[in-house]
């Protein structure tokens, strides 16, 4: 049997909110997983944690790597901000991360180094009995955040077998927009890209799987909660140790240590014909063609009006579900099957966003 990674301790309430957000990508969460298991959840002191340059690239999924690249990553990780609700209805809201420092050692060898906010200490040390353990290797083989979440939603009561949650509750612990699959045809998508999705994810990689049936019922028999049996995989197999994981990851192009500070050439920029299609076009990363950009402006203008920063926003929020659910990778199918989504709320604008 492999060598297990330590357990993480996650604080029940709190520090999952981050995870369940929405605004971590799959491999930021990764990262997280893998800097609660290298910490100490008794000892203060190992809240710094290092990571080789090497390592640090594999868990990121990235390809060639520079210093631009390693700046974009890092400054992400240090804007993700948890909400911590009071009882009086409101929240604290503060960053996960305070500072990371990307450097050389003593053996000229690249690193990482990163270190939890003082505000963020208190969820991720002296728990006491407020928390619950989970194994970090399942959620590390897991494939997209909404899988992760599933995992922590359902880990939590696996000694009871038994969980009965409100579909809005679910929706919300997911990290699911109120609007995302409630068209006419939102329900049947609900089950078969979160609940059916997540089910053989976690029957594939995971210590645990859950069948889940209906439970209370409202008008027409529409689902209001649903009811989750946890049971024991007994096909799991040995999880791997962290070394391991990592190893497994794809291989990518380690740059020599002195052309790591060299900066990326900057792209030419692009010119898609004028300052929204110009903000679009950035938006979406540069991905399509001026045409295809026109294309996508011109429904985006007609669905939300002229406010260019609501513009911009409404098709982040479109781009993140194509990012999600569209299996084809190729740049055509991705902008047939993002102008298909914005022309079906042109049409049923009560059902959208």
């Amino acid at each position: 049997m492999s060598e297990l990674f330590e357990n993480a301790i996650v604080e029940k309430r709190n520090v999952l909110n981050e995870l369940r957000s929405g605004n971590m990508t799959i491999q930021e969460l990764r990262f997280f997983s893998i800097y609660l298991s290298k910490i100490n959840p008794w000892d203060i002191s190992t809240r710094t944690v290092r990571f080789p340059i090497s390592e640090f690239q594999r868990i990121m999924g990235f390809g060639k790597l520079n210093i631009g690249q390693l700046r974009e990553s890092t400054d992400s990780l240090l804007s993700k901000i948890v909400h911590v609700p009071d009882e009086r209805g409101g929240y604290t809201a503060f960053t996960l991360f305070k500072r990371c420092r990307v450097s050389r050692d003593d053996n000229d060898e690249w690193f990482v180094e990163i270190n939890a906010s003082d505000d963020a200490l208190p969820l991720m040390f002296d728990f006491k009995n407020r928390y619950f353990k989970y194994a970090l290797w399942n959620a590390l083989r897991l494939k997209s955040p909404n899988q992760i979440r599933m995992y922590e939603i359902l880990k939590q009561y696996e000694t009871l077998g038994k969980r009965e949650i409100t579909i809005v509750e679910l929706r919300e612990l997911i990290g699911i927009d109120k609007k995302e699959y409630s068209g006419r045809t939102g329900w049947s998508d609900f089950k078969k890209y979160v609940l059916d999705s997540c089910q053989q994810a976690l029957k594939e990689n995971t210590d645990i799987c859950y069948t889940y049936e209906r439970g209370k019922t409202g008008k027409g028999g529409k689902w209001l909660t649903i009811i989750f049996h946890i049971t024991k995989n007994a096909d799991y197999k040995d999880p791997l140790a962290l070394d391991e994981f990592i190893n497994l990851q794809p291989e990518s192009e380690c740059p020599e240590q002195a052309e790591l500070l060299e900066e990326e050439p900057e792209d030419e920029a692009i010119d898609y014909g004028g300052e929204l299609a110009d903000l679009l076009g950035e938006t979406c990363n540069n991905e399509f063609n001026p045409e295809q950009i026109r294309v996508i402006q011109d429904l985006v203008l007609q669905y939300v009006g002229h406010d260019y920063i609501k513009c911009s926003d409404y098709l982040t929020h479109k781009l993140n579900i194509t990012n999600a659910f569209c299996k084809k990778k190729d740049t055509e199918s991705r902008h047939k099957y993002l102008v298909r989504m914005i022309n079906n709320d042109i049409k049923n604008p009560d059902e959208a966003m």
